[in-house]
């Protein structure tokens, strides 16, 4: 079977090609720094000769609202024209959980607008919407921080581990396609404020976190199911990653 992963270069990209290769598929990693642009199309047609299935998970450079929806719309209408064009016969596609229900932050129209093109291109797809990984959170509190301060919201959350999110990519691209959407989480609600206080510390990062439940999540407004999995019934099916909070902590990550 061949399996391009597009952003297969990224954090949870160049995992995925590793599992999927010591499990026997033939995988290709395809980002700008393999010749492939999905924003243009140039290297798109190559790449995708003989493909079998195609995982999406690129992400945006730029996080400002315009642009990253520019980006997700080019980038996903550009893949689904070439993989019509190549036969490809399953897309699979890394989402949020929640992004339908947070539409006052720009980043989840974005994620939406992605989806709404894999739906209606025709191919059998498949739709992973997943938590926040753990490696974010320290991204999460610098853009928080002000004279050394992070002020986040006490929000629940379930976060997992980007080796996890890799694993179970591996297993739904060598699957059958869902034709709908399933959810991926880490094994246990865990609240924001919280972890980033627990990371920075583990770190040495004498940065000071406040809790504010005022403070949303990337400007928006969330409440305690915003962010979790199991509150939306077109979900198909619930996967969980095996690694906690306190494993990934230890280790060092």
């Amino acid at each position: 079977m061949k399996i391009v992963v597009i952003g297969g270069t990224g954090l949870i990209g160049r995992r995925l090609v590793e599992l999927l290769r010591e499990r026997g598929s033939d995988a290709v990693a395809a980002s700008p720094s393999t010749g492939v642009d999905t924003l243009t199309g140039a290297g798109l047609a190559g790449v995708l000769a003989g493909a079998d299935v195609v995982v999406d998970i690129p992400n945006s450079p730029s996080f400002e609202d315009a642009a990253v929806l520019d980006f997700f719309e080019r980038s996903t209408g550009t893949i689904v024209a070439a993989e019509r064009e190549a036969g490809v016969g399953h897309h699979v596609v890394l989402s949020i959980v929640g992004a339908d229900r947070l539409p006052d932050i720009g980043y989840m129209r974005a994620k939406v607008a992605q989806e709404r093109i894999v739906t209606g291109s025709g191919i059998p797809f498949t739709i992973v919407r997943a938590t926040q990984f753990f490696e974010f959170v320290p991204a999460l509190a610098d853009g928080a921080t002000q004279d050394g301060t992070a002020t986040l919201s006490d929000v629940l959350m379930q976060p997992i581990a980007a080796a996890d999110v890799s694993e179970a990519l591996a297993g739904i691209a060598e699957a059958a396609p869902v034709n709908g959407i399933v959810e991926l989480a880490g094994p246990e609600p865990l609240r924001l404020d919280d972890l980033a206080r627990r990371i920075l510390a583990a770190r040495g990062d004498a940065r000071t976190v406040v809790t504010d439940p005022a403070a949303g999540y990337f400007g928006g407004a969330v409440d305690d199911t915003s962010l979790i999995p199991g509150h939306d019934p077109a979900v198909r099916e619930q996967l969980r990653g095996g690694t906690p909070f306190s494993t990934w902590l230890e280790e060092g990550r």
